[in-house]
């Protein structure tokens, strides 16, 4: 594939358009799964692009892969009439500025919905649209701080350990935010009318943790971080230091796992009846310590291959592409010099395709917003549209 139109073609989304909003972090991770479930996504950067903390070169920018992308001068009266043209011709519009930005542009979901009545208009921001916070600046840590979560991720007796942004950011705020629009969606297609989807990273990674709230609620968890079943608080459930300075992930939570994994290591017998005696995991622990200590991660990898006792060694990045199931199931996919995750998940019949480089040509990006080439030119000409 070689531009945007591929995916387009064969996805469960195609026919779709969504006019994203150029932004950082949950927005453009969508723009991207949902350009490769086969959405024309068509993304509005600014005349001049903004500069990310993270400079990242065109060809690995997969927070442009798979749109067409246009330059909007929006502080001109011509560019945001423009932009409600494209309003007008979309499904969906994604943006992911604070709380008043698009009001202030003339482009908020008050006047898009009466432009386009069907448009399904995503909000995503840290805090949600209103409350006192609403209107402050954050990061994944921030939300995830606020939710409950970052407290109970990191060692017993040590500091919380920020889990990367994957969190609140992708899975509080990315996947939260789709779930979003294809539920209003669906909704439209029995009413025939568009709504606002306000998604808020904090409300999302609060709503990853609903299971811990529950067993907190129940009295099966403590509020602690590394003193329970799923946070390295039971020695089946943890990572350990491998001869070679490597590590395995032990995550045997059922008894028969358990029993699979103390047979091979081996433990002995008295660990297996007492799995789930708190006094024995001490010992438990320096016992499983010191036999993942006698060989290296990849020699405790061959051991337990094939086996249900739920051992796998703790690859690296570079490392993970290479495995044998993920080279199976051709989980990965080479762009350039990139590797890259293919999409996910699968279909039966719409097969969706990895993004490739943006289009980044005006008329070809318009095109499918109803806007021709002629008047692209024209745009462009008066530097209402970037080149």
């Amino acid at each position: 594939m070689t531009g945007p139109s591929a995916a387009a073609a064969t996805g469960p989304l195609a026919g779709l358009k969504i006019v994203e909003m150029a932004g950082l972090g949950p927005v453009p991770l969508a723009g991207l799964i949902l350009s490769e479930l086969g959405a024309t996504v068509l993304r509005v950067e600014r005349l001049a692009r903004d500069q990310a903390f993270l400079h990242v070169p065109a060809a690995f920018d997969l927070d442009r892969h798979g749109r067409c992308i246009v330059r909007l001068d929006l502080k001109r009266p011509e560019g945001i009439q423009l932009m409600l043209r494209l309003i007008g011709a979309a499904d969906c519009l994604v943006e992911g500025f604070r709380p008043g930005v698009m009001e202030r542009l003339g482009l908020g979901p008050e006047v898009a919905l009466v432009r386009n009545p069907a448009l399904v208009y995503g909000r995503m921001t840290g805090f949600g649209q209103e409350g006192p916070l609403a209107p402050r600046a954050g990061h994944d840590l921030t939300y995830l701080a606020l939710s409950g979560v970052l407290h109970a991720i990191g060692p017993r007796g040590g500091r919380p350990v920020p889990p990367l942004n994957l969190v609140a950011d992708y899975g509080g705020g990315t996947m939260f935010l789709i779930v979003g629009l294809l539920a209003a969606l669906f909704e439209r297609a029995r009413s025939g009318k568009g709504q606002v989807v306000d998604a808020a990273m904090v409300d999302g990674a609060s709503m990853l943790a609903a299971p811990f709230f529950a067993f907190l609620a129940a009295g099966l968890w403590q509020d602690r971080r590394g003193s329970n079943l799923l946070d390295s608080g039971a020695p089946f459930y943890d990572t350990y230091e491998a001869a070679d300075g490597r590590h395995v992930a032990v995550a045997c939570l059922e008894a028969q796992f358990f029993a699979e994994f103390a047979r091979l290591l081996p433990l002995e017998t008295r660990f297996v009846s007492g799995q789930y005696d708190t006094g024995l995991w001490p010992e438990m622990r320096a016992a499983i310590v010191a036999r993942i200590l006698e060989k290296p991660r990849d020699e405790w990898a061959d051991l337990f291959a094939g086996t249900d006792a739920c051992v796998a060694p703790v690859l690296s990045l570079g490392e993970a592409p290479s495995h044998p199931h993920a080279r199976a199931r051709e989980a990965h996919a080479v762009r350039g010099s990139m590797t890259r995750p293919r999409p996910a998940p699968r279909f039966s019949r719409s097969a969706t395709s990895t993004a490739g480089l943006p289009v980044a040509d005006p008329a070809a990006a318009l095109a499918a917003f109803g806007i021709s080439g002629d008047e692209a030119e024209a745009l462009a000409s008066a530097g209402i549209v970037g080149r």
